[in-house]
């Protein structure tokens, strides 16, 4: 049994012939996948914290902000653009790498979708205090 189209007269199969994961489409918001890679960015850094905090590397300050990120979607592909603050001293693509291959990882995961371009932009540094220096601001 087919369907005819009244508009254009042709034949299409009935509904029931298609099988559910053929029907429809799936449409995921940018700000969805910005939010996932975001959070991969997070997953990212922590294991590197601790890492600082056994080497005695700079340690990222609780008032330093959360990566976001920028996604712009097209097809079956994303285009991510992570933004993130570090500890310094430590070494800053070792870091910047993690949570490229994180972010990549965690979409194509989560939603299949491929991503072929990470941009991480290290907004901004925050440098250990000296061994003895105290701590906050000197007037």
């Amino acid at each position: 049994m087919t369907a005819v189209s009244a508009e254009t007269g042709t034949a299409h199969p009935p509904l029931t012939a298609v099988p559910p994961g053929e029907r429809g489409a799936l449409t995921v918001a940018d700000r969805v996948v910005a939010k996932i890679a975001a959070q991969a960015a997070r997953e990212a850094l922590a294991p590197l914290a601790a890492q600082a905090a056994r080497e005695a590397l700079a340690p990222l300050p609780a008032d330093a902000a959360a990566p976001h990120a920028t996604v712009v979607v097209h097809h079956d592909s994303a285009r991510v653009r992570v933004h993130l603050e570090l500890g310094y001293p430590g070494d800053i693509g070792a870091r910047c790498a993690a949570v490229r291959r994180r972010v990549v990882e965690r979409v194509d995961a989560l939603l299949d979708l491929k991503v072929p371009e990470v941009a991480v932009r290290v907004e901004r540094l925050h440098p250990a205090p000296a061994p003895g220096a105290p701590h906050g601001r000197i007037t």
